[in-house]
Formats: C-alpha cells, sequence, structure tokens
C-alpha cells in the first residue's frame, strides 16, 4: 500500500529534471500523476515509465502560460482520474545574464511561465479543490528568490513572487482545508543546469553549500512528498530550503 494510494496529482515541467523526479515519487506512493509538459516526447516517456511499473499516469502537453489550455489539462485530470488532491507547480525557466544584458523578452519569458504559470494552475485547481474542501499545493521556488542572485536578476524576482504568493494563499485557503507550500532549492544537477554547472564547475559551486555537495532531483522530491503526506496536514505558508544549508533561517 502507497502513502498516497488514491490520491490524484498533477506536475508541471515533469518531462525532466526536478519535475520528472516528483512525478515518479509520488507514483512510486500510489498517486496517479498528470505529468503536464510542453515537451511531448520527453513527458510521455515520464508517463510511460510510470505506467510501465504498475504506476498510473498519463502525459498531458500544456503550455502553463495559456489559461485555457491549463484548463482543459485539469479538466483531463478530472474526466480521467476523478479528482486533482495535489498540484505541485515545477514549471519554470531561468536565464543566465547580466540584467544590464537583458532584454524584455528575456524577463517576460520567466514572468510568463515562472509566475503566470502558477497563477494559471492554481486558479484552474481551485474551484475543485474548493468545493471538497481539501487540496495540497506545492510551490517550487528557489533559494534565488530568498536571498537574490547575481546574473539571476529576474528569476531571482519571479521566485520570490512565487515564495510570498505561497504565504498569501496559506492564508486564504486554510479555511478550506487546502494547504500552500513552497520547496525552494538551491543549484540542483538536472538536464537544465547541467551547462551552468560545467560552466562554473561542480567542485567549486559545492563549497558554497555547507553539506558540500550539489543537490540531486530526489532531494527535492522528497521534500515536496513531505508536503502532500498526511504528517505535514498541520503545515502552510511554509518555504522550505533544500539546499545543503545555503539558506539557512
Amino acid at each position: 500500500m502507497g502513502r498516497l494510494d488514491g490520491k490524484v496529482a498533477i506536475v508541471t515541467g515533469a518531462g525532466r529534471g526536478i519535475g520528472r523526479e516528483i512525478a515518479l515519487t509520488l507514483a512510486r506512493e500510489g498517486a496517479a500523476v498528470v505529468v503536464a509538459d510542453i515537451d511531448e516526447t520527453n513527458g510521455s516517456k515520464v508517463a510511460e515509465e510510470i505506467n510501465s511499473v504498475g504506476g498510473k499516469a498519463i502525459f498531458v502537453r500544456t503550455d502553463v502560460t495559456d489559461y485555457e489550455n491549463v484548463g482543459k489539462m485539469v479538466k483531463r485530470a478530472l474526466d480521467d482520474f476523478g479528482g486533482v488532491d495535489i498540484l505541485v507547480n515545477n514549471a519554470a525557466v531561468w536565464n543566465i545574464k547580466l540584467f544590464k544584458d537583458s532584454v524584455p523578452d528575456d524577463w517576460m519569458r520567466e514572468i510568463r511561465i515562472n509566475v503566470i504559470g502558477v497563477l494559471n494552475c492554481i486558479h484552474n485547481v481551485l474551484p475543485h479543490m474548493m468545493e471538497k474542501r481539501s487540496g495540497r499545493i506545492v510551490n517550487i521556488a528557489s533559494d534565488a528568490g530568498r536571498v537574490g542572485e547575481p546574473w539571476l536578476t529576474t528569476y531571482s524576482g519571479t521566485k520570490g513572487y512565487v515564495i510570498s504568493l505561497t504565504k498569501a494563499l496559506a492564508k486564504e485557503l486554510g479555511k478550506y482545508n487546502i494547504t500552500v507550500n513552497c520547496v525552494s532549492p538551491g543549484v540542483t544537477k538536472t538536464p537544465g543546469a547541467q551547462k551552468f554547472i560545467e560552466s562554473v564547475g561542480e567542485e567549486k559551486l559545492a563549497k558554497a553549500y555547507p553539506l558540500r555537495r550539489l543537490a540531486e532531483p530526489k532531494d527535492i522530491a522528497n521534500a515536496v512528498l513531505f508536503f502532500v503526506l498526511d504528517e505535514s496536514n498541520y503545515i502552510t505558508g511554509q518555504i522550505l530550503s533544500v539546499s545543503g544549508g545555503y539558506v539557512v533561517g
């Protein structure tokens, strides 16, 4: 028996990296998973991977920046699995350059995916969660949003928004028994971060972390799992840094 048997989870950006690991982790605990990603190839592979070992998953091509498209994805979850218990907002992009060298198109891409995408997903699942008076929302932020990082200026701002949104929504939705929490990673060894890690050097980056290593996707997925299990049902509005001590307190 899995600890999430009978639950339905939507994970955005689940085609690779942290999102993939979150989807696999929730599926291993018995959740039926909607793999929501704009990348059809990778998204389909993750759904197939879950189904091949006896789990339940569907892939739904999703553009989180498109409100109506997100609504169709949520409807698929309701139609195929009968509900939505868990939403993990993981889809995000980052652009590594100094702010003075950036252009409005750079900012808007990060804002559309990292901010508007989160709003679109939460707003579309809320009617269902509020009606049944139950739900778990986990937003993936970044410690860049907690401390601010040069070269990631706009990204830091978008993740700071996600952190504040998490706190505000937790207060608004608590009366419906909906918890809203945030997992805040540091640099994590994912395909999306590979070039950055190689450009700086993994050993050099790891020295900034008290535990002297970079995160693996499973480190982030395990924190998400905690926030959606019954053991955390009295925790809401919290920001949990999973970054080997990079951000403390």
